[in-house]
């Protein structure tokens, strides 16, 4: 028994635990993205074993609580945060058991009680036409990974000795079944039918002789009678269409329109845009062969699932399939099986609240001029036979009434009610428990680096006999090579043809004058997200993401976007467009040269206007996992779009609408459509084609007079009927100042000259104990203080901006965590220089990567979510705990570096400088630790407060989870026989970085889940880990070897 509970509350175990627990969240975060949420709770979250670890971590806190009597009271503080994750696991045991939650859906004026629940069951109600059985709800977790097992046993009768039996068995899990024609040539002949009603694909296969009532509309394909609204008929192999009301078409790849004429047969064009009677539709492909079945499709929770069951009484067995899935209650199926009846249904069960909600008004807000949702929220009444009150909830704020939590998930406007669905959440106990856990994780954590007798007590002093060691001893010669290169590759492409020649000439010879631009600069455009921002941002964004460059042909952005106003037709042929490199496949396609590095519009459609991409864009897109060429193309086809929508001037929305309520502006083109008053109406329909006249002219005589004063007018005019959203001049001109400097690549530059500088010369502070190398060290870390004020101010300049604290996306986050490196490195410079050189270095690496091409540096409206001031809190904690784990790793690199040098002259002050790197290492991961841990369960509180749930096993959280985890155990390895030393300190401190890169950037850019809006354009492979990986383990191998001759007692 002593040899059991010696091994439940030995290190050992705890090493074991800490693995296998991160290891399989690790696992069931790609489960869930590659096979849904479901699945993951199926096969990890809720399995017996995932829960048995958790229940081990229990005893084995609670036996280290005595075995290092951690009850004695200078250990106070290490004592408070291992009983708070005691606390949490226990609150954790009480949701997952005791809590539920749900949805509520109510339309504007209902008041009801019940919610559905967020479990999945299979409900099931029986009788035999005289009695009926009480309702059966039994629970539903299946996996679309592997096979399901799922059956259960029920009795139906009066009383005990009339008892009949009755088995329900699972046969087959369908999830996100669709319906596909299978192809057979003994099949039916069905019509593919693509229609986007309410801007939401639908797919629809028109059997062959039938008519289909779609949305209303009445489509046939060859229908025996006259009575389809649109009829489609083969004619000598060709489809021919007839419809009996007028409609329209659109092409887009040669932008040519069309009339569909009612009551005439017309030859159909497939790929092509239809409009008829208010129903849009596209034929992609003839009539094909088939039998349609019910078949597995690609991931999609929109889809509902089906599930096929045999029901066997009486020696009688009947097969009922069932569709449905989380939050279904329609599709129930009725059976008789024998002499019984069964209704069945596959979804929620109705749960009901000991009070009602009612709702009075749903209010939705957008952002100016965007159909995209800045707020939404609902005023609701509740009704308790003891009180009654008003109530606003809305995201962020959430109400929490007899412990139900009540949040605004999402809303319903199509029908002809608007309707709200509030999130439901009963869980007072497991909240409380879990909150408790919490304050005493954060005030125990906290408490580490101010108490005495803590391990981060020991790091400082040990610190201190460090330095004042390494001050009295004469440093050594220590040979270190660094071999920086800065290779530039320049693309030396072949002579141009000379038409190519000519266009350069042609916009250069027309190039607007740098004064006249800079007053269009000021210019405001409203995007596509209802964000207000200057035509000199527009102008860089368009450069930027069309070209990937950010002049163009040395023309500024202002002056390339000026000059596609006015020479529309021109830029069709100009080799504007940027093509991936080593994509050879593209240029066949666009028929261009293997180097080409640039295409023109025209190179992407044929000589009858037909697109030579759009099939590849439209194939690549269905498919989950793509292929160097998929989205390649993709990026493509985006920039073709953007390119596109600047030529037709649709994107330039320049011109406020007066009075109205969600303060749109449109472009020019838009105007048509909008009742601007007469002198308003007149003025936005000319005034633009005005100022393009007068531009040209402007252009000869160089004299912008003229053309000034009708952009001043546009101006008046924005500042006129836009004034509700015309940013302030102040913004605007730190706007484009901003544009103009891009300080933080500026700053990447400049950091990475300094760390160049201080690299050099710590080493010589190494090797020689010389005033000036000391004085200039003493400079340089004078220069990286300026740049990190710097570095500060840009931050401030781009909340100003955009009014939001620059940490919300995936660039932000990245100088953001530059910043954090560098400030842990400043704090940690003035007891070590190597740690500031190692920072600095760090930070210039970290900006230059945020300045690849696949990140998006543009300034964008917030998700409603993140509009909240928990985004200062949890964000900024969490993301900045990036910086130390950062610090750590970089010095354990260089740790690991000192020991592959290390000499049998130098073993001795070599020690003293490794023993300091792992020193400061230790604390930089320490602090990394404490304010990731808080960050992480911070955001359980804002997750609480927004979504009702303080844990959903989102895969940010749960990486965040794991790296907790990963580093908790690095931290925990001098404990652990085997695994104590420097060396094998280091080479961890530098290994599980990569579960911070694995939160940063892999669940962002890989993963899908709640933190998906902090993403690029770019997925991550794992090719960069692999390389950073082999690095580690060949570092290793030599330190080792090193480590093992001089520093192994």
């Amino acid at each position: 028994m002593k040899k059991i509970i010696s091994f439940l509350y030995s290190t050992r175990l705890m090493a074991i635990l800490f693995v296998l627990y991160a290891t399989a969240m690790g696992l069931a975060t790609f489960i869930e993205n590659d096979f849904g949420t479901q699945t993951s709770k199926a096969l990890i979250y809720n399995a017996w074993w995932f829960e048995l670890i958790m229940v081990f971590f229990v005893i084995n806190f609670f036996g280290n609580i005595f075995r290092y009597r951690l009850l004695r009271k200078e250990k106070w503080p290490v004592l408070l945060f291992h009983v708070s994750f005691l606390l949490i696991l226990i609150g954790a045991g009480i949701t997952r058991y005791v809590g539920y939650e749900g949805v509520m859906p109510i339309d504007e004026g209902e008041t009801t009680n019940s919610f559905l629940s967020e479990t999945t069951y299979l409900n099931v109600v029986i009788d035999d036409n005289k009695d009926q059985a009480p309702k059966i709800h039994k629970k539903m977790l299946l996996s679309a990974w592997g096979k399901n097992n799922f059956e259960f046993d029920t009795s139906f009768g009066r009383n005990s000795n009339e008892q009949q039996e009755i088995n329900f068995k699972l046969v087959d899990y369908i999830p996100w079944a669709e319906k596909k024609l299978i192809l057979d040539e003994n099949g039916e002949e069905h019509l593919f039918f693509v229609e986007s009603s309410e801007g939401t694909r639908h797919e629809h296969y028109i059997k062959k002789g039938t008519i289909q009532n779609i949305h209303g509309i009445l489509v046939g394909f060859n229908a025996p009678s006259q009575n389809a609204s649109v009829n489609f008929f083969k004619e000598n192999g060709n489809l021919k269409m007839v419809t009996k009301e007028s409609g329209d078409w659109f092409r887009m790849a040669d932008q040519k329109r069309g009339l569909v004429v009612k009551d005439s047969v017309q030859n159909f064009q497939y790929l092509t845009l239809h409009n008829v009677a208010g129903l849009q539709f596209v034929i992609p492909k003839p009539a094909e062969k088939g039998t349609l079945q019910m078949v597995r499709g690609p991931k999609d929770d929109t889809k509902l699932d089906v599930v096929i069951f045999d029901i066997t009484t009486n020696n009688v067995t009947e097969r009922v399939t069932l569709t449905g899935g989380q939050y279904n209650t329609q599709g129930a199926k009725e059976v008789t099986v024998a002499n019984l009846n069964f209704r069945m249904l596959y979804g929620s069960k109705f749960l009901e609240t000991p009070f009602k909600i009612k709702l009075n008004d749903f209010q939705l807000e957008k952002y100016p001029g965007s159909e995209n949702a800045a707020s939404f929220a609902s005023e609701v009444t509740v009704i308790d036979p003891n009180e009654t009150f008003d109530y606003r909830i809305f995201m962020n704020n959430i109400l929490d009434y007899k412990g139900y939590k009540f949040f605004q998930a999402s809303y319903d406007l199509s029908g002809e009610v608007e309707q709200t669905r509030l999130s439901v959440n009963h869980d007072f106990w497991g909240t409380f428990v879990t909150y408790l856990g919490y304050s005493m994780l954060y005030f125990g954590m906290i408490s580490i680096f101010f108490a005495k007798h803590t391990r981060f007590d020991d790091l400082k002093k040990s610190l201190k006999k460090l330095q004042r060691k390494k001050s009295t001893m004469a440093v050594i010669a220590f040979l270190l090579f660094v071999n920086v290169s800065n290779a530039q590759q320049s693309i030396n492409q072949q002579q141009r043809r000379i038409t190519d020649q000519q266009i350069d000439s042609i916009l250069k010879a027309n190039l607007v004058a740098e004064s006249h631009a800079e007053s269009f600069n000021k210019l405001i455009i409203q995007d596509a997200g209802g964000r207000m921002k200057p035509a000199h941002t527009f102008a860089s964004e368009l450069v930027r993401k069309v070209s990937q460059t950010n002049n163009f042909n040395g023309m500024k952005p202002s002056q390339v976007l000026m000059s596609i106003i006015e020479n529309r037709l021109l830029w069709f042929e100009v080799p504007f467009i940027y093509l991936e490199k080593g994509n050879k496949q593209i240029r066949d396609i666009l028929g261009l040269e293997e180097k080409a590095k640039y295409a023109r519009l025209s190179d992407f459609y044929d000589a009858k206007g037909n697109s030579k991409i759009d099939r590849y864009i439209q194939e690549a897109q269905k498919k989950n996992i793509q292929n160097k060429f998929e989205k390649d193309v993709i990026k493509i086809g985006r920039r073709l779009w953007l390119f596109n929508s600047a030529l037709m001037g649709s994107v330039l929305k320049i011109y406020p609408i007066p009075g109205d309520e969600n303060n749109k502006w449109v472009s020019q083109p838009e105007a048509s459509r909008v009742n601007f008053k007469t002198l308003d109406s007149i003025f936005v329909r000319q005034s633009l084609p005005a100022y393009v006249q007068v531009l040209q002219e402007a252009k000869k005589t160089q004299d912008y007079t003229f053309a000034n004063k009708i952009l001043s007018r546009i101006k008046s005019f924005q500042k006129e009927k836009g004034s509700a959203v015309y940013p302030s001049e102040n913004k605007i001109e730190l706007e484009i100042l901003y544009n103009n400097y891009q300080p933080f690549l500026t700053l990447s530059k400049l950091y990475g000259v300094l760390s160049l500088f201080l690299i050099i010369f710590v080493i010589l502070q190494i090797f020689y104990t010389k005033k000036w190398i000391n004085l200039l060290v003493n400079v340089l870390l004078g220069v990286a203080a300026a740049l990190f004020l710097l570095h500060t101010l840009g931050l401030i300049s781009r909340w100003f901006i955009s009014g939001n604290a620059p940490w919300s996306n995936a660039y932000e986050s990245i100088i953001y965590v530059a910043w954090a490196v560098m400030l842990f490195g400043l704090t940690m410079g003035r007891k070590s220089s190597l740690a500031l050189t190692a920072a600095t270095f760090l930070t210039a690496i970290t900006l230059a990567f945020a300045h690849q091409n696949w990140l998006d540096p543009e300034i964008a409206n917030l998700m409603p979510v993140l509009n909240s001031w928990w985004l200062l809190v949890h964000v900024s904690i969490i993301v900045a705990s990036y910086g130390p784990f950062s610090l750590s790793m970089i010095l354990g690199i260089f740790a690991l570096f000192l020991m592959v040098f290390t000499t049998k002259k130098n073993r001795k002050r070599m020690d003293i400088n490794i023993k300091e790197l792992t020193v400061i290492n230790e604390m930089a991961m320490t602090v990394g630790l404490v304010m990731l841990t808080i960050g992480n369960f911070l955001g359980g509180m804002w997750a609480n407060e927004s979504w009702g749930r303080y844990w959903g096993w989102d895969p940010k959280e749960t990486w965040a989870l794991i790296s907790i985890m990963l580093y908790a155990f690095v931290l925990h390895m001098r404990l652990i026989p085997g695994l104590r030393g420097r060396l094998a300190f280091n080479f961890a401190a530098a290994f599980v970085y990569l579960s911070i890169m694995m939160t940063y950037f892999g669940v962002n850019f890989y993963l899908s889940g709640l933190h998906s809006y902090a993403s690029g354009d770019k997925q991550v492979t794992p090719r960069e880990a692999y390389i950073y990986i082999g690095f580690l383990l060949i570092l290793f191998a030599f330190a080792a070897f090193k480590y093992k001759k001089y520093y192994k007692k």
